[in-house]
């Protein structure tokens, strides 16, 4: 009796990751990749250093995702003891950074993607680059072969098909979300940028700044959840970690009240009552004097003469107040193509406990085509890898039935 046979379409970390899984098992494995080599964006990912989890207490770890309860069992399964121990296996070995992000030793990504495509060759994986999916009927899956100098169209049927295709950032990396296709626009969350700078139009005063960093800063959008850190001014407004966290409660605001408002305490180490007092004693001085000696920097004295009205500047409560709770006006995110990731993709309820599309027996999803959302800090690849085990493992019992 031949042995079962699967597709994987895309060749990204968690297409790679239900792919050994399944090659434990007698089963065909085939992978189709779009581009001509596997996991661009992981590769992109690791070029500064491949952040590939983080090390903090569990309980604090899966709090970063929205849609927590449908990933808990998959990332406390494969979190991040799981994925060290895994690197260790491939013979890449890791260490915590100061900040808890997790790091291959070399830091880079090429590496560890090579020891794991050596293993999973070594397993019977076969690997189908350039290899284009164009159509999915049930489980029979037609792809455009670009190889050959004519273009190929041909279809397979397999047993069980796993699609690994990506959300719709960095399309040129393969996440070009030509997928959306054959899934009912009703089982979609709509994607929106996730992870990505946030826009504010600046007047020409401001050009000096961009690149600047405000230093030490806290932000929120509702005052339950504040974020500290260092945010850069850019030429289109605002990019750092701290944005990307907030991104999840911007993206709600906006969809509540249909505007964006970002909050900043430029002196988060001063008290009100303080800066009040620092705001005082200077009245002989100018005001960039009085400004600096409380505590503000270029970066910052030129985002209050940006934002606050110039009729309140020689008002020290007032501006205390300002520089305490600075409410800035956005005009959204930059645009998804840019996003590091995306919120939104397939829903839960569109699939079984085992990630089958409900729609279509035997087709599996996983990665960043589900509707589920993390900051950047190892979340995003963990969950990833998280759910292309378990599309995986729901293949093995789909077939063993």
């Amino acid at each position: 009796m031949a042995n079962k046979r699967v597709a994987i379409i895309g060749a990204g970390p968690a297409g790679l990751m239900a792919a050994e899984v399944l090659s434990q098992y007698a089963y065909e494995i085939d992978v189709y990749e779009q581009k001509p080599s596997a996991a661009r964006k992981f590769l992109m990912a690791g070029k500064t250093g491949l952040n590939i989890s983080h090390a903090e207490p569990l309980a604090q770890f899966i709090e970063r995702y929205d849609h927590v309860e449908w990933l808990r069992p998959w990332v406390e399964k494969w979190g991040a003891v799981w994925i060290q121990d895994w690197m260790k296996s491939l013979g890449i070995e890791s260490y915590v950074g100061s900040s808890g992000r997790i790091f291959p030793v070399e830091m880079k990504a090429a590496p560890l993607l090579r020891a794991w495509l050596k293993r999973l060759a070594e397993q019977q994986v076969k690997f189908f680059y350039r290899h284009r999916c164009i159509d999915l009927q049930g489980t029979a899956v037609t792809l455009e072969n670009q190889n050959n100098q004519n273009t190929e169209t041909f279809t397979q049927q397999y047993d069980a098909v796993v699609l690994a295709c990506g959300a719709v950032s960095w399309s040129q990396l393969g996440s070009d979300g030509a997928w959306l296709q054959w899934i009912d626009p009703s089982n979609i969350e709509p994607f929106q940028p996730s992870n990505a700078g946030v826009l504010h139009a600046w007047s020409s005063f401001m050009s000096d700044c961009f690149g600047e960093p405000l230093k030490r800063v806290h932000a929120w959008v509702d005052p339950s959840q504040i974020v500290q850190g260092d945010i850069v001014i850019t030429h289109y407004g605002f990019e750092s970690g701290v944005i990307y966290k907030l991104g999840r409660a911007l993206r709600e605001q906006q969809k509540q009240e249909q505007s964006l408002n970002l909050f900043l305490d430029l002196l988060p180490d001063v008290e009100l009552s303080q800066l009040i007092k620092k705001l005082q004693a200077g009245k002989k001085q100018s005001l960039t004097n009085i400004w600096r000696k409380a505590g503000l920097d270029t970066a910052k004295i030129n985002l209050i003469r940006e934002i606050v009205d110039k009729a309140l500047w020689n008002q020290p409560e007032i501006m205390a107040e300002q520089i305490k709770s600075l409410k800035i006006a956005l005009d959204g995110f930059r645009p998804i193509e840019e996003a590091i990731s995306c919120a939104g993709g397939i829903k839960q309820e569109a699939l079984s406990e085992s990630l089958n599309l409900k729609q279509i027996s035997g087709v599996f999803c996983c990665g960043e085509m589900l509707d589920w959302d993390a900051p950047t800090g190892g979340y995003l690849l963990t969950a990833c890898f998280a759910t292309g085990r378990a599309a995986g493992e729901g293949v093995h019992s789909f077939l063993e039935r």
